[in-house]
């Protein structure tokens, strides 16, 4: 249920689902949706060419709604909806859509906050009595904006085991309640898919309904959208979509999540038409007053005064410098991308049931955007920079207490790496603005008066920016593989459990050790020891364990600063 879409712990996660409601007829009230009249041909040509170049035929593909002004410049499926019958997309089917689930659960809450039945500034202790807040007042607002300090529980370790496993509510608030906080509430922005089913949690309480009723009701039937709902596996839902990932062995069906789990954080399912209506019932106050809509979509600003670009289930940003409002999600096996520039009455929504590949939909949903208001986005031109230019920003960044950001130079070219992440070269706007390919963040550098290096910023399209001082700290050693015998590297051959349904496979071809976690490329690992093994693409070590005979029993995953224990299977 992640913004940034499904992830699982350090290595995937999910964002958000839906709410299950039959799919029948429209009631009289339904909001109309967008009408089908053709866009320009050139823009319509240009979507169509970006989007089939990302989702190839006889893969997992995508649906895609493009409107402007209430008219459809795009409408289309694209690749495979199921690739055991060869059913190709059609932009009608339903698709889970993980953490878009966010915006409607901050709806129902800006409902019951008109209809006076709470307020945003609410302790939420005045609804959930005995919720421990270690001495803070978290308010239910601090649950919208992602800035209670309460941790979320999909970036938990513990909860990897419980993916089958159908909970009650309470018992899922038990996962994470317990936990010491992040952060003091409002000191700090963390994406949180605990605040989010606490938040359902409310909406149960003070409305004496199911969380999927009161959405069903009071949102979809209204607006007419007869292919949204909370998602149960179980039900038979016309058009539903499965979800698929990637491994060496090719396509394969996403694991099983029970979906209790995402509950009002991104249980939801949706169809691209039902978004499109959602839009259009946005420029209206037919669920919300003007004045609630746009409170949900103002910043939240922490105790320091930055801000958060992040508001209530939607988040803020910018497509080629107009205000844009936005929010993905990710579920195993789906990942999708909402996108709505409202001072061009644009609106832009993606459901893909595939959780990899690249380019990412955020990425496309921000492009399509733009060529819909005739201004399509460059791929921007490196500028060459001096040696003296480059060694000035090499370092070592601190993030916080735990993360950093290190800067390198191989000749030419300049590295960033973030605590637990990818090395990726960055390449030059300026001396001090750098971006990525493929990638809309920039690193901007900072400096003093005297012109010394002193910070470096990472800029994305999402949440605040992130600041990282400079250090003295000297730039760590890249580390140097040792050679091990065959014998010993096949010792370590097999598979490993990190999770049900979530396993790293190690194999051993020619000289190299290799490594493949379920849904993600084969990686090379290198040894450092006879035990302890690190990657080169991404800041992660591997310590195996053995038993007192010294056979090998499991392994220890140290990414992002977690520490995932895997018991050997195979």
């Amino acid at each position: 249920m992640m913004h940034r879409t499904c992830r699982r712990a350090t290595l995937h996660a999910f964002v958000a689902l839906a709410s299950l409601l039959s799919l029948g007829a429209a009631p009289a009230a339904a909001a109309p949706p967008p009408t089908t009249e053709p866009g320009p041909a050139p823009a319509a040509r240009a979507m169509d060419a970006l989007l089939s170049a990302a989702f190839k035929p006889g893969e997992p593909g995508a649906a895609v709604i493009v409107a402007k002004d209430g008219k459809v410049l795009l409408r289309k499926g694209y690749g495979m909806a199921s690739l055991e019958l060869g059913v190709r997309v059609d932009p009608g089917m339903v698709f889970r859509v993980g953490s878009v689930t966010k915006q409607f659960t901050a709806t129902a809450i800006l409902m019951l906050a008109e209809e006076g039945k709470l307020r945003l500034d609410d302790p939420i202790t005045n609804f959930l009595p005995g919720y421990p807040t270690h001495g803070q007042t978290i308010t239910i607002e601090h649950l919208l904006t992602h800035t209670s300090g309460i941790k979320s529980y999909t970036d938990m370790p513990e909860w990897l085991p419980l993916w089958r496993k159908d909970m009650p509510l309470d018992s899922l608030i038990a996962v994470f309640k317990d936990q010491p906080a992040d952060f003091a509430p409002g000191e700090k922005w963390a994406y949180d898919n605990s605040g989010y089913v606490l938040l359902g949690a409310i909406i149960e309480k003070v409305s004496g309904r199911p969380y999927a009723d009161f959405v069903r009701d009071r949102i979809f039937v209204p607006l007419g959208m007869t292919h949204t709902c909370y998602d149960t596996t179980e039900s038979v839902v016309p058009g539903r979509v499965p979800g698929y990932l990637k491994d060496a062995g090719g396509w394969k069906h996403a694991q099983y999540l029970s979906m209790t789990q995402p509950y009002a954080a991104g249980s939801l399912m949706s169809s691209v038409d039902d978004l499109a209506r959602w839009d259009a019932a946005l420029y209206t106050e037919k669920l919300l007053k003007r004045a609630s809509l746009e409170r949900a979509w103002t910043p939240y600003v922490l105790k320091d005064g930055k801000s958060t670009g992040y508001g209530y289930g939607w988040t803020m940003s910018a497509v080629r410098g107009r205000p844009s409002i936005e929010h993905g999600g990710g579920i195993n096996g789906f990942v999708s991308q909402t996108l709505r520039l409202p001072g061009h009455h644009v609106y832009v929504a993606i459901l893909t049931n595939r959780e990899t590949g690249q380019p990412s939909p955020e990425r496309l949903a921000a492009q399509l955007a733009a060529i819909a208001i005739g201004n399509p986005y460059a791929e921007p031109k490196p500028v060459a920079l001096t040696a003296s230019q480059m060694d000035a920003l090499v370092g070592v960044y601190r993030i916080n207490e735990k993360e950093q950001r290190v800067i390198r130079r191989d000749g030419d070219r300049l590295f960033s790496q973030r605590s637990g992440g990818v090395k990726r070269e960055i390449f030059a706007l300026s001396p001090t603005e750098f971006y990525l390919k493929d990638s809309f963040t920039r690193l901007v550098f900072e400096k003093d008066s005297g012109g010394k290096v002193v910070s470096a910023t990472a800029k994305a399209r999402y949440g605040p920016p992130e600041v990282a001082p400079k250090t003295d700290l000297p730039v760590p050693i890249e580390r140097a593989a040792v050679t091990l015998a065959p014998d010993v590297l096949d010792r370590y051959v097999g598979k490993y459990e990190l999770a049900p349904g979530f396993v790293l496979a190690v194999t051993h071809e020619g000289d190299s050790l290799m490594t493949q976690a379920t849904g993600q490329d084969k990686v090379e690992i290198f040894a450092e020891s006879e035990t302890r093994f690190y990657l080169k693409v991404v800041d992660a070590q591997i310590d195996f364990e053995k038993d007192a005979g010294g056979k090998v029993t499991g392994l220890v995953l140290h990414q992002g600063g977690q520490d995932l224990k895997a018991k050997k299977i195979e």
